[in-house]
């Protein structure tokens, strides 16, 4: 049984996509470290990298050339400086060179030795081939997949190390949200406590709050720089920031002065908090994180970095106006419940838009951010399963057709719409008894995959249908 923990679904990385630019990215940081555990890396002569599918059909706009040579030069996207990101992928392309592992130059010419190649592997949409010309002659030769939110597999050990590397003792196993009834109604427990148990058994509880202060802080940094950034984003479509506009309307009335992200969140909940205005900052929490993310800005996949803003903006609206005294021990809580329900997605279905479309990235965000609100609600944990299977339940065949290749149009709005409905979800489990529900969260999760599975290929981050063809980048 995969026993994902809850940061597994929620990584710290670099936009604009968690499988186009951080998978790539953090595939290419493991081929350099597989080089350099053989002893090989200094040997290395030439390299190449082969990018496959929909890596190769939407990786311009994606970043995924950016991604590889990063990954190749050694960064690491958790703590990278973002403004130094332009600077080094120039530096590549104008040396024709490349440090990699920041430590063994050779020569490497971006436009001859990244290929885009528009076929499609069999095991992945995502496909990856890195080979290396060693000082002898010989080659070595590495394939990848990114299969969603940063994931990385190798297809022929997928069954067994890869498995194994994801096989933790936890306490409480689960594959099913019916398993995770089952162990809070015998322990007597809420999910984010059997989901603490499972993270406590793998790390200290010092470690386990640390980080998930680290990922909340990523997140509410994320949505401060989003809302105080005004202009265009980058890519060619010529999207304007929309966020920066909706929160300089927003806090027009209110007098309060801040001078970083949390006196922000604090300045936030004197502003006015009518049903529309209420709206509106849900959707700007989203549309900031998302513009960041668009813009090669650091993110947390939740799952992905192309749903990263909808469980930042439900999380900051039960902070900002549900629950003024709101702490770490509820944005912990949010966050654990979060991230389980999104590896029941990813165990039983995909959190990959080439795999199913847009309904496992928004869909499954939503699903997330609606159980995990629930729960801070006064929830049941019927309640959270049922307010998650409703969120999917209304996203179910959503496709992936992003106009030019970029997570812009219309991914970005499509993260409001997701926080909103988790919100609307939410209240709705709130006002039901889960034993008169219809469909169970298991039954959501298997349907979302059968429909993935079904869903024309075109649909499916290609840019070869929907928007992405009805839509002329000229018409932007």
């Amino acid at each position: 049984m995969e026993c994902i923990s809850v940061f597994d679904m929620l990584k710290i990385g670099i936009g604009p996509s968690s499988s186009h630019t951080l998978g790539p990215w953090r595939a290419a940081e493991r081929w350099i470290n597989e080089l350099k555990t053989n002893e090989s890396l200094n040997l290395i002569t030439e390299v190449s990298v082969d990018l496959y599918g929909s890596l190769s059909l939407t990786g311009k706009g994606h970043a995924t050339d950016y991604a590889v040579i990063l990954g190749l030069s050694g960064a690491d996207p958790e703590y990278i400086a973002v403004n130094s990101i332009e600077k080094i992928v120039a530096d590549v392309k104008s040396s024709n060179s490349i440090l990699l592992g920041n430590n063994h130059k050779i020569t490497f010419n971006v436009k001859q030795h990244i290929v885009f190649n528009r076929e499609f592997l069999p095991f992945h949409a995502n496909g990856m081939k890195f080979t290396g010309t060693l000082s002898n002659g010989d080659t070595t030769t590495q394939t990848y997949y990114s299969i969603g939110g940063g994931f990385v597999v190798v297809e022929e050990l997928t069954n067994s190390e890869e498995k194994l590397k994801l096989k933790q003792c936890f306490p409480f196993p689960i594959n099913k949200a019916e398993e995770l009834t089952t162990y809070c109604l015998t322990q007597k427990k809420k999910i984010s406590e059997v989901v603490l148990d499972n993270e406590l058994s793998i790390r200290s509880a010092k470690e386990v709050n640390s980080e998930l202060k680290r990922v909340w802080d990523t997140m509410l940094e994320c949505m401060y720089i989003g809302c105080h950034t005004e202009g265009t984003l980058p890519g060619g479509l010529n999207v304007r920031r929309r966020a920066f506009d909706t929160h300089k309307k927003l806090m027009e009335a209110s007098k309060a002065s801040y001078t970083d992200p949390e006196s922000w969140l604090i300045a936030i909940r004197k502003t006015e908090v009518k049903f529309r205005q209420i709206l509106k900052w849900v959707s700007c929490f989203a549309l900031s994180v998302n513009e960041v993310n668009a813009s090669l800005g650091r993110v947390v996949t939740a799952p992905t970095n192309g749903s990263a803003g909808v469980i930042p903006a439900v999380l900051m609206y039960y902070m900002v106006i549900d629950n003024h005294q709101a702490d770490f021990n509820h944005i912990k809580r949010f966050l654990l419940v979060a991230g389980e329900i999104g590896s029941l997605f990813k165990k039983g279905a995909t959190i990959s838009a080439a795999m199913g479309g847009c309904q496992a990235e928004i869909g499954v965000s939503s699903a997330m951010a609606a159980g995990a609100l629930t729960e801070l609600l006064g929830g049941s944990p019927q309640q959270v399963l049922m307010a998650s299977e409703i969120a999917m339940e209304h996203h179910l065949g959503l496709t992936c057709d992003p106009i030019g290749g970029l997570v812009q149009i219309p991914c970005i709005e499509r993260n409001a719409m997701g926080a909103i409905k988790a919100i609307n979800a939410a209240e709705l489990a709130l006002d039901s008894d889960p034993s008169n529900a219809r469909v169970s969260l298991d039954k959501v999760i298997n349907t979302m995959w059968e429909t993935a599975k079904d869903m024309n290929t075109k649909y499916k981050e290609t840019s070869k249908g929907g928007l992405a063809i009805g839509v002329n980048s000229s018409d932007c």
